[in-house]
């Protein structure tokens, strides 16, 4: 007897290439790019030493987020994840909705990083065009994704060894620092998360006012749930990526961000030069520059990778369901091919805007990223939320990996969100983005009726992956 997948395809014609090692690599590297390495200092001049709350707080909800992804990933592990989550248990709309706007969200981001290994590029060749290295990184990227979910695989482990080993060695030669005084700064240790106008220097309104950027660095961190439904046990692979989280979160952006404030007083962190930067200069490490370099391109890479890898099974996902063009479901050894080739293409506007405006693509693109980036967090806990109410107590029981703090951590997590919103509407420099989300939002669910899709047979379907549409493919 042939067993069969949620999804509708049996289980031998769904090649899963990621093993658990692969699954924890990404999960460990998700949240680790240029967000950390250099956004985090336009967060410390927003809030001071209080960014630590929070990156705890932010680190909360996108915990929150992942668990009831995971609990869902889980139960289900379908490909086109949250988005097919979000079908099934809020509607057709509600699918169609989440699942573009990630892809949104995906090609936003990976835009953002093509520009910025071109300019990243420039420290060493400055008379080279940009759009140059912005077509080599897509040739590699491409070709990974490509070739089979493995490859991506690997080459995603290998990002992450760079960027974890970058981020152990500046915790490292940070305590040095601490340890043997060698910073230049009039004070290091404790006292300066106090002395310079306090915990608070900018008052709470600073401290909120850092809610987007901190929020943006922890963006992408929701592929675990899409790279989970790739694994080769996703019972397993899933919950042992997620659980993880805690600790990353703690190590990498609270101890790292704590270090660097007591290195240095929050107010000498301009945003001139990476706050990690400042870490090995003060050790005398006068190629601290260079190196920081590679391990940035080495993070905008992995992130292009994983963009692609994300956007692709999604928008393959939603193609099954005739919520995207037939021509995204056509997979060659279980790569979704086509779509990879469509998403590389629309990525090649990045080679376009880099060419005719390359010093303002960088701002206007990344600006946009936050609104989607959110926006898709809300929506994976609104399916959970759903998702809870369609079951029976004995379901709940049954369940092999369940969401901590039920249901107040997820009440908080939207909240969080929700919050956050407000803020964007609040800053003047996120108003933009935050109307052309809501218009693409509009428009997504505008075309979702006009062109029918709201008629399709078993659209509303209830179970994840639960009906494939006869006309697919066609």
């Amino acid at each position: 007897m042939t067993t069969t997948q949620p999804s509708g395809a049996p289980a031998h014609d769904r090649p899963r290439g990621l093993t658990s090692r692969h699954l924890h690599f990404i999960a460990l590297g998700s949240a680790i790019g240029t967000g950390l390495f250099y956004g985090s200092a336009g967060a410390i001049q927003a809030a001071g030493p209080s960014v630590l709350l929070v990156y705890l707080l932010g680190g909360a909800v996108v915990y929150f987020m992942l668990r009831a992804l995971g609990e869902m990933a889980v139960r289900h592990p379908v490909r086109g994840s949250f988005a097919e989550y979000t079908r099934a248990h809020l509607g057709g709309a509600a699918g169609f909705l989440t699942g573009w706007m990630f892809a949104f969200e995906m090609i936003i981001v990976a835009l953002a990083d093509l520009t910025a290994i071109g300019i990243y590029m420039g420290f060493w060749f400055p008379d080279v065009s940009r759009w140059v290295w912005i077509v080599v990184a897509l040739l590699v990227v491409g070709a990974a994704n490509v070739a089979s979910t493995r490859v991506f695989g690997e080459l995603e482990f290998w990002f992450t060894i760079v960027k974890v080993g970058a981020v152990v060695a500046m915790i490292l030669a940070g305590a040095a620092v601490l340890v043997f005084g060698l910073s230049a700064a009039e004070t290091t240790g404790p006292q300066n998360l106090v002395n310079h106008g306090g915990f608070f220097p900018n008052g709470v309104s600073g401290m909120v006012a850092s809610f987007i950027l901190v929020l943006f660095a922890f963006g992408g961190t929701e592929i675990i749930g899409v790279a989970g439904s790739e694994a080769e046990d996703p019972s397993r692979a899933i919950p042992t990526a997620i659980n993880t989280v805690p600790a990353r979160i703690l190590l990498f952006y609270v101890l790292s961000i704590l270090i660097i404030l007591m290195i240095n007083p929050w107010h000498t962190i301009t945003g001139d030069e990476s706050p990690f930067v400042q870490i090995f200069t003060a050790l005398g490490v006068n190629w601290a520059a260079a190196l920081l370099n590679v391990i940035v391109i080495t993070a905008a890479l992995s992130a292009i990778n994983a963009d692609i890898f994300g956007a692709g099974r999604v928008l393959s996902g939603l193609a099954t369901q005739r919520l995207a063009p037939a021509a995204m479901t056509k997979t060659f050894r279980g790569v979704p091919v086509m779509t990879t080739l469509i998403l590389l293409g629309v990525l090649v506007v990045g080679v376009v805007l880099n060419a005719l405006i390359p010093e303002s693509v960088f701002a206007v693109v990344a600006s946009l990223a936050t609104f989607a980036t959110v926006f898709v967090w809300l929506m994976i806990l609104l399916a959970h939320l759903a998702s809870r109410r369609h079951m029976t107590p004995q379901d709940v029981t049954s369940l092999a990996y369940r969401v901590p703090l039920w249901p107040y951590g997820q009440y908080f997590a939207i909240a969080f969100i929700l919050f956050t919103f407000g803020v964007m509407a609040w800053l003047p420099d996120f108003r933009v983005p935050l109307a052309v989300g809501m218009v693409f939002s509009i428009g997504c669910v505008a075309l979702y009726y006009l062109t029918g899709r709201n008629r399709i047979d078993g659209v509303d379907d209830p179970v994840p992956g639960g009906y494939v549409p006869a006309a697919q493919g066609q």
